[in-house]
């Protein structure tokens, strides 16, 4: 089986691999102001684990599909993931100075074309998907994922549900809610739009689904300790801004130890919907327990 180390290399090459065919394919366009192109560019192609696409690739793989099926759908993915962290990062959200180590999108190209690019993003992901597929019921499936993942029942339900908890007391339903919507859904959707790019059936589909659920539930609390537990330079943000806000987090509700333990279940209950993959699945495995205890 894949040691931890390993997947942590495995993931590090996807990236390359997978950053490197976007930036061919994120080419400039006609009709595309030039400072507008820089600013889309700057934010999806920066230094970036690749988490979500990497479950797409692999997810598709599992249920029989090829690199090429999967390639419209980890690139849509991966611009609804960096539209979301462009919007994120603004004055008005998280007021970031710092993603990934380098200045955040708006300290570079202004608020205003910053939130523009986070809007372009999130307009070429769907493009991307209508027009990466010949099969219409392939990717109208696909759409659909991805809006209900990123949108108000997903990722955006749960960015508004971060921002309402903040001043207010600690609440372990709040702090699920967030966590299963702002993190948990893409992760989820990503599992799903690979098994949904491979045409799986839909037993497939629910239970990669639910490991990509878990193991974000898993990921966003692994996260949560680290702004209290680790520092801006292996982050490449800042850290305790959580606290300073706050927001409504596991730490702040049950404490470091149970938040670790209640990683720890996450993990365990991802792992446990590979069940009949066998070793195919391994990969998925040993990312879920990094997802958990990564250092960064």
């Amino acid at each position: 089986m894949t040691t931890p180390d390993h997947i942590e290399s495995v993931v590090k090459d996807f990236a390359n691999t997978f950053t490197s065919r976007l930036s061919e394919f994120i080419a400039a366009r006609d009709n595309v102001p030039p400072r507008l192109f820089e600013a889309v560019r700057y934010s999806l192609l920066g230094p970036g684990k690749r988490i979500r696409p990497f479950l797409i690739y692999e997810c598709c793989r599992l249920a029989g599909g090829t690199e090429e099926d999967a390639f419209p759908a980890a690139a849509a993915m991966e611009m609804v993931h960096a539209f979301s962290l462009i919007h994120d990062d603004l004055p008005a959200m998280d007021d970031d100075d710092l993603r990934r180590g380098r200045p955040t999108n708006h300290k570079v190209y202004g608020e205003a074309l910053a939130i523009l690019a986070g809007d372009a993003l999130l307009a070429l992901a769907f493009e991307t998907l209508v027009n990466g597929y010949a099969d219409n019921k392939r990717s109208s499936a696909l759409v659909a994922e991805l809006a209900t993942g990123a949108g108000w029942q997903g990722m955006i339900g749960g960015q508004v549900a971060d921002i309402e908890g903040e001043n207010e007391p600690p609440a372990l339903d709040k702090v699920r809610y967030i966590h299963y919507h702002k993190t948990g859904s893409l992760l989820a959707s990503s599992c799903r739009m690979g098994c949904l790019a491979a045409n799986a059936d839909k037993p497939t589909t629910d239970r990669l689904g639910t490991f990509g659920l878990q193991m974000g539930l898993a990921f966003q609390i692994a996260d949560d300790l680290l702004d209290v537990t680790s520092s801006t330079e292996k982050m490449g943000k800042k850290v305790g801004k959580d606290a300073q806000a706050r927001k409504q987090t596991y730490p702040a509700c049950v404490g470091l130890k149970e938040s670790r333990d209640m990683a720890t279940k996450s993990v365990e209950e991802a792992i446990a919907q590979l069940d009949g993959f066998g070793d195919e699945a391994n990969r998925l495995r040993q990312l879920a327990t990094f997802a958990a205890t990564r250092s960064a």
